[in-house]
């Protein structure tokens, strides 16, 4: 009876759980959701893309969509998240079906003082539908509980978990004990062929709160030592540990699932997230926590939620006029790009307030450059200030670093760098932008990367 009742509690709790339909204009669906329906393995009926370079399955995408490609598509330099084009074997996919076991942990020393039900719905729905209107419909996010809390054996603080605790498989604390604990707890209850992300959600109990120390992390890509009872290696794990604050709370989940999906950090890892952040509030790989945020329109697209006819590559000399319609609003091209060299890029993308986008202040056109040889915490992405010296137009709230939030460049403002210059013509009735891109020959100058 045992493995009956728990599976009528994860079925029922799942089906709380399942991503809202799709508005208008949004891709996917009941027609999407009844096609994932009839899959019984756990992945998308849709074959993958092939990765350009080998001819092998692109991993992270799947129903359908493409990986970047061409020649704005940034080279790939590393087996790590990064912002290449080509996201590495062993990460999760991005598009289509996603499935995530989740599972809910407390300690001797820090007893749950909630049910798991609640603690469980601190993130779900909201992620699943966070990552639904990002992806305008192309991830179907499906999470499944565990739906009990599992007691670890020892007290929280013999598992030595610190910012930067690792996965060490030759220790007998840290994540690897944590997690093999799990796997015991559940034996062969849990079929991990079925899941594509593993989440833990620990007691908020547990640790200091988050605005004391940020324990939050993710082991994603490579496999980490562990194998379920039936060989399933144990990959792509998030641990999320106390309450964020803001609005929105859960997207700390969307940013550590998101590096299973192979985005990096974009802020600086070795600056102690100082107030004058990279990108600031407008990806959730930078700040995730505060009013919600949306990702970057070139993330979209390296996720594989951006068609191709929805990215302007602007790869040789001379003028174009560009429209470019808000990431918050499906539909219509979401972004330009301007590659440097093989491995830097600028990019353009339209900013407006919407259902992600709360703390919107100063729509317009956000420019930013990225580098896919920059690793993750070293700054891959910066955003280019249309106000520099300003304070910021969204100024208090504590949780958003105040002096990006009016970056966006609007009518009349130009920036230039590496030979480019980027002039914003105007806003129409619908709300897209035109922009001029001016690129002189040569275009390979990286110097003004900085």
């Amino acid at each position: 009876m045992r493995p009956l009742v728990i599976l009528v509690a994860a079925a029922t709790v799942g089906a709380l759980t399942a991503p809202l339909p799709a508005r208008a204009g949004e891709a996917g669906g009941a027609a999407a959701a009844s096609r994932s329906a009839a899959v019984t393995d756990g992945t998308a009926a849709d074959s993958s893309s092939a990765d350009p370079s080998t001819g092998a399955p692109a991993a992270g995408l799947r129903g359908g969509a493409r990986p970047p490609s061409g020649p704005c598509a940034l080279r790939t330099v590393t087996r790590h998240v990064s912002e290449g084009a080509r996201t590495p074997r062993g990460y999760a996919r991005s598009s289509g079906v996603v499935r995530a076991a989740t599972f809910l942990i407390d300690f001797p020393d820090a007893p749950a003082r909630t049910s798991p039900r609640k603690r469980y719905a601190e993130f779900f729905p909201a992620v699943a539908d966070y990552y639904r209107v990002s992806s305008y419909g192309r991830l179907d996010y499906r999470s499944t509980p565990w739906p009990r809390w599992i007691r670890m054996s020892r007290p929280y603080r013999s598992y030595g978990i610190t910012r930067g605790a690792t996965f060490d498989p030759n220790r007998d604390d840290g994540y690897y004990a944590i997690t093999k604990e799990i796997l015991a707890a559940v034996g062969g209850r849990v079929d991990f062929r079925h899941y594509d992300l593993i989440n833990v959600l620990a007691t908020p109990e547990a640790g200091p709160p988050a605005v004391q120390d940020v324990r939050s992390v993710t082991f994603a890509g490579a496999a980490t030592g562990l194998t379920s009872r039936n060989g399933t290696p144990i990959r792509n794990v998030s641990f999320i540990w106390s309450r964020q604050t803001g609005d929105s709370p859960y997207r700390v989940l969307n940013h550590e699932n998101a590096h299973s999906f192979g985005l990096p950090d974009l802020y600086r890892g070795d600056q102690n997230r100082l107030p004058r952040t990279p990108v600031g509030h407008w990806d959730p790989m930078d700040e995730d926590w505060g009013p919600s945020n949306d990702f970057l329109a070139w993330h979209k697209w390296k996720l594989g939620w951006l068609a191709p006819s929805q990215v302007h590559c602007v790869s040789r000399p001379g003028r174009r006029v560009l429209t470019l319609s808000p990431t918050s609003v499906p539909g219509g091209p979401k972004l330009a790009v301007i590659p440097l060299s093989p491995t830097r890029a600028i990019t353009l993308e339209a900013r407006a307030p919407g259902r992600l986008d709360h703390a919107v202040c100063r729509p317009g056109v956000l420019v930013t450059t990225v580098a896919s040889d920059l690793p993750s915490g070293g700054a891959p992405v910066r955003t280019s200030d249309a106000t520099p010296g300003s304070r910021g137009c969204l100024t208090g709230d504590p949780n958003v670093s105040p002096a990006l939030t009016d970056a966006p460049y609007r009518t009349g403002q130009r920036c230039t760098a590496a030979g480019v210059a980027i002039d914003v013509l105007g806003r129409d009735r619908a709300g897209n932008w035109r922009v001029l891109v001016t690129r002189r020959p040569p275009a390979d100058d990286t110097d003004d990367y900085a």
